[in-house]
């Protein structure tokens, strides 16, 4: 189970990274910051609801 959780985080992860590079390119640079900044919370709250 905690390896399914880790590759639906991961997927999740990549995803969201890549919209925001999409949005880069099309040159709506605050809101790729903002999905950036969205992606770090992705990576960081896991590991606040597990420990």
């Amino acid at each position: 189970m905690d390896m399914f959780f880790k590759l639906v985080l991961a997927i999740i992860i990549l995803y969201t990274f890549g919209f925001a590079v999409t949005l880069w390119k099309g040159k709506q640079r605050l809101s790729a910051i903002a999905v950036c900044f969205l992606t770090l919370a992705i990576i960081v709250l896991p590991f606040f609801i597990t420990f």
